[in-house]
């Protein structure tokens, strides 16, 4: 089954809820990463809430980028998701030794630092928002982020279940947020079944689908699902793409490192994928860099 997210509206449209499951998109970022169990879950985590986030982006073109970056071992992930909740991401560290005795948490992992959100929604200038990190644990920091940066009232739940191979087993996450002048009533009601809904972890183990969730959540307050997306783990990357990037470089440097080396391997963080230019090809890009320069 492909991953997907639900976008729902609840309380007479005065709670906006957005729920995904991405088990595929978290199982592609470990086996592409080689990710180790706490980063694959920190990596989830963020990826997940990346899906969420893209899809509730108004225009087609826009694209977002979140970052955390923290005084743990694994140092900082990056993920970028656009306005289809397809998302591609990374972390600094790939693989954190652990003790199956005393796992490491995704806290820990990640420490203390920050978490920048920038949006590109076609101005001369990205949106660029930050929060400090509550947390560490992904949701919480967001769900702060959400009401520092932002002034939204909004609760964030995210899940990564691994198998014993450190395999995903299911992943996925919500966020709901209250819309401006949203009724006491409708507060007080969704503030008591949110106190006694479980955690997504353990929503995920008793495979609860996204529906399943936020059915379940609001069942009292008037649920309308109004649309079901795929997501994927998509990255855009392509030899054009690194092309260009290597011309930004400009002719001298190039013409050093073809003095340096016969060619050069350029890596996507992202994909992992791997681009390989000969002399003579970057001796193609400093031409065409010469001819714009005519």
């Amino acid at each position: 089954m492909p991953d997907y997210v639900v976008k729902a509206t609840a309380g007479n449209g005065q709670i906006r809820v957005f729920a995904a499951t991405t088990r595929g998109i978290v199982e592609t970022a470990h086996t592409l990463h080689q990710t180790s169990p706490v980063v694959t879950q920190a990596l989830g985590r963020l990826l997940t809430a990346g899906s969420l986030m893209g899809s509730m982006m108004k225009n087609a073109d826009e694209v977002m980028t979140l970052k955390i970056a923290g005084d743990g071992p694994l140092s900082g992930l990056l993920v970028t998701a656009d306005a289809k909740g397809d998302v591609k991401g990374y972390p600094y560290i790939s693989d954190l030794a652990d003790s199956s005795a005393s796992p490491m948490s995704v806290s820990e992992a990640i420490g203390k630092g920050a978490i920048n959100i920038m949006k590109d929604i076609g101005l001369k200038e990205p949106y660029v928002g930050y929060a400090p990190l509550v947390s560490g644990e992904i949701a919480e920091d967001l769900t702060y982020y959400y009401a520092q940066s932002e002034q939204i009232p909004t609760s964030i739940s995210l899940g990564v279940l691994l198998n014993e191979d450190g395999s995903v087993k299911q992943a996925g996450g919500f966020i709901i947020q209250l819309m401006p002048d949203t009724d006491d009533e409708t507060i007080d009601a969704l503030e008591l079944a949110l106190s006694n809904t479980p955690s997504m972890t353990k929503l995920l183990d008793a495979g609860k689908s996204p529906e399943a969730i936020i059915e379940a959540l609001f069942k009292n307050i008037g649920l309308k699902i109004s649309q079901t997306q795929e997501i994927r783990f998509f990255c855009d990357c392509s030899r054009d793409r690194v092309m260009k990037a290597l011309s930004a470089i400009g002719k001298a440097d190039l013409l050093d490192i073809i003095a340096d080396q016969e060619d050069v391997e350029v890596n996507c963080d992202f994909c992992r994928e791997k681009y390989h230019f000969s002399a003579a090809d970057l001796q193609s890009i400093i031409d065409l860099i010469s001819e714009k320069d005519i």
